[in-house]
Formats: C-alpha cells, structure tokens, sequence
C-alpha cells in the first residue's frame, strides 16, 4: 500500500477481483473493466477515488478504489483497498436472489440430448 504508481491490472489482481493478471488483463482488453465509464488500458495508473465498474463474466461490480497496492495479500487485506458502492451491492443481491430462484434451464442437461429427450422436448414446447 505504499506505491502510488501501480498498473490497473496489478491492482485488480491484488485487490482479488481475478485470479490472475493475465485474466485481469484480457478483461480490460475485452472493456470489462472502466474506470469513471471509460474503457482504459492495463497500464493505466489507479489512483485512489477512481470510480471502476468490474465486470469478472460472473459478477459485476462498481467499487471506488480507497487504497493502492501491488501486492496480493489475504482477502481481508484486499477488501481494504475498495469501497462497494451501495448501488452495486443491491444489485449482487438481486442477482443472486435471481440466480437461486430461477436456475438456468439448460444447467440439467447433459450432453446432447438422446431421441428420446428430444421428443420430450418437442411435445413440452408445443
């Protein structure tokens, strides 16, 4: 917490939002990671009060950056470095509400479907 010139892509792999830089890196190459609602570069700097929107493919969340490191520590340590704003942690909330109540239909479904499935299917959808 004591460098002030961190890339963003270390920072998001420090601050735990994905497993790896390479993985934090391709993210924000793809413009799934902005900061104030700009797509950005991996070697942007981070400053501290940067508004960044995260989207992992799983989550998504929008953080205001309270503190600068290049190091991965522990995930207590991590969850110092940001604030979540209240707006993001409703919506995680929801969404995961969403997820536990309405499961995606194709998740029971392995493989393709055998002959027989597939005239179940077909009789369910007419």
């Amino acid at each position: 917490m004591e460098d002030n010139n961190v890339r963003l892509d270390k920072w998001l792999w420090a601050a735990r939002f994905f497993k790896t830089r390479s993985l934090a890196t391709d993210a924000i190459d793809r413009g799934r990671v902005r900061i104030d609602g700009e797509p950005v570069k991996p070697s942007r700097n981070v400053k501290v009060n940067d508004k960044l929107v995260i989207d992992n493919g799983s989550d998504r969340w929008e953080v205001i950056v309270a503190a600068i490191s290049d190091k991965r520590g522990p995930a207590p340590v991590a969850r110092e470095l940001y604030f979540e704003t209240e707006e993001s942690i409703a919506k995680r909330e929801n969404d995961k509400t969403a997820r536990r109540l309405f499961p995606e239909p194709s998740l029971d479904i392995k493989g393709r479907p055998t002959k027989r499935d597939r005239r179940a299917i077909e009789k369910a959808g007419s």
